[in-house]
């Protein structure tokens, strides 16, 4: 194991607006809301949705490919470095590198972050 799952991050136009619907839908409370970044959860410290506001959102066009889906995998990890080394040596690629995340591509393409908070 590298890390332990921590979210699913779902691009959108208006986190509160999808926060709200998905909270209601799923029976779960909001844990984090800094505007532009929603995370919804059965408890602070457990996985959860975050709702991530994107300025040029497309909505997918499921199946259409030139639409795709807007959501990745958060991963946390104790450590960045090591964490790193080793979704590298499974073939995902490097895109993005910040003191307490970063952002790879899986080996088809879909982005997924380490992150360390």
């Amino acid at each position: 194991m590298i890390g332990r799952w921590h979210g699913l991050v779902i691009d959108c136009p208006d986190p509160d607006q999808l926060a709200t619907f998905y909270a209601e839908l799923l029976g779960m409370i909001r844990v984090q809301d800094e505007g532009d970044w929603v995370v919804i959860g059965d408890a602070a410290d457990r996985p959860g949705l975050a709702f991530q506001g994107t300025d040029d959102y497309r909505p997918p066009r499921w199946p259409d490919p030139l639409y795709p889906k807007h959501m990745h995998l958060d991963v946390r990890v104790d450590d960045l470095d090591e964490g790193e080394r080793k979704v590298l040596a499974l073939g995902a690629v490097c895109q993005y590198r910040h003191e307490t995340c970063r952002v790879y591509l899986d080996p088809a393409g879909h982005p997924f972050c380490l992150i360390t908070q």
